[in-house]
Parts: C-alpha cells; structure tokens; sequence
C-alpha cells in the first residue's frame, strides 16, 4: 500500500470515529478526492472488518465503536510519557496553567503528580483526576455535558469559561499538522478552546508525538511557528523540516537516547 493511500484511510477511520456516521460525497469533499477513491477505500475498508456500510453511509464497525479513552490513551505509551517529563520540565511548583483535552496533554498532568500548589484549569476530567490527590492543588472545571467516553466536555460554554481566565502556561495537543505548519481537529470548537488557551496563556506549549505530522483533520486553527514551546518525541519526516528552521530552542526533543 503506498503511504498516500495509507494516510487517506487513516483519515477516513479518523473522521468516523469522531463524527459517527459520515457519508461518501463528505468523505469525499473533506479529503478532496472523487467518490470512486472513497468507495475503494471503503470497500477494503469493510472486508477488513473496520467500517460498516448503513444506507448510504458508513460507520465504525461494531467491535471499534466506543473505544476506550485508556485505551487510545496507552497508544505510543513511552514517547507520551517522554514527552509529559519534557512539558513538565518547563512548569515549577505554584504555576498556573490551562490543560486541553487529548491524551499527550494527559501524559503532561501525570508528569506533573509530584507538583504542589498548582492552579489547574481544564476541560480534561482525566487530567483533573491525576491532578487531585495533591491537596495543595486547586482545579478549576467548566460546566456542561461530560462527553463519554473521552471524559471532556466541549461547546461553547467551554470557551467562554477559558475566556474567563488567564495562566502563565498553556498545555494543549492538536490532532494533526498539515504541510504548511496549519494545526487540525475534527471540530472547530476544539480548535476555538486551544485558541482561547494559547491567548490567554504567557507561554503556550503545544505537545504531540511525530505520527501527527501529515495527518489530516478538516478544521484548522493557528500555525505551529506560532507556539512558544513545540514537544516532540523526535522529528516527523524530512518534508516537515522547513517548519522548524526558525524554531531553536522553542523545539523540544523528548525522545531518549538508547545504548
């Protein structure tokens, strides 16, 4: 299978996974190829037990609906948690800080466990758990609708709450990086909260594993050049080296070195 192919069918599990149902003409127009290539894609796709075909649409099949959050959690285990140490590096007793949804932004609160006097505003319910056997910590939380089972909450409301405040560091993840640097989700409204978080954060810190670069998700938001801080596991491929060319210091590697 050629890495263009590959990349397009990841895309497509991607995009089912976060809106459900999704038809052929949407799959289509998202990704910017004909109907023909989708239905190719998704015939293979349902041979191989993946996606499932409902009236004209199609969905995750049933043994991939409602994955786990612990379980995509447990994805590149050790590059998360490298990149978690590296974030927490950064951030000393006493600070206050944003922490996004997503579960390298969850690595970042499970690196910081053995901080005190933390004021933690997030919308990540798990994040906030790993945060509060600290009793000097203080944890800030919106209202609004528990998404499961990721255990977020998103929507309007949640931008309007991170309007509400400001910290000296902002920790958030980003579901793709498109070639030109361009950061993705699959809804806008994760891309409005990691907006609200960068600007009313002192010093942003984007955290993300290198399998991101060049995965695609329909809705853009800021540019990687612009983040204060980018935590990497270790360099994504040569074509997305131009990105960084200016990025010195602000560049964190979080990959070990091996004997």
């Amino acid at each position: 299978m050629s890495e263009r192919k590959r990349k397009r069918r990841d895309s497509i599990l991607g995009i089912v996974q976060e809106r459900g149902v999704v038809s052929v003409g949407a799959l289509a127009e998202l990704l910017d190829v004909s109907t023909q290539t989708i239905r190719r894609d998704i015939d293979e796709l349902c041979e191989c037990d993946t996606l499932h075909r409902k009236h004209g649409r199609v969905e995750l099949a049933e043994q991939h609906l409602n994955t786990p959050f612990d379980q995509r959690a447990a994805t590149n285990p050790v590059s998360k948690r490298d990149i978690g140490a590296a974030a927490a590096e950064l951030i000393p007793d006493g600070s206050s800080l944003f922490i996004s949804i997503g579960s390298t932004p969850l690595s970042v609160a499970r690196a910081l466990r053995g901080r005190k006097g933390l004021t933690v505003i997030t919308n990540n319910l798990n994040a906030a758990m790993e945060l509060s056997d600290e009793l000097s910590n203080r944890i800030i939380l919106p209202g609004g609708e528990l998404r499961l089972p990721d255990r977020d909450i998103l929507g309007d409301e949640v931008v309007q709450f991170f309007d509400r405040y400001r910290a000296e560091y902002g920790v958030f993840g980003v579901a793709g990086v498109a070639g030109d640097g361009s950061l993705l989700e699959f809804h806008s409204a994760e891309v409005k909260v990691r907006e609200r978080i960068r600007e009313n954060s002192q010093v942003s810190l984007l955290v993300l594993d290198q399998t991101k670069f060049g995965r695609f998700a329909p809705a853009a938001g800021e540019n990687i050049r612009d983040m204060d801080h980018v935590i990497l596991d270790r360099m994504p491929d040569a074509a997305f080296a131009p990105l960084f060319d200016d990025m010195n210091d602000r560049l964190v590697l979080a990959e070990r070195e091996t004997a």
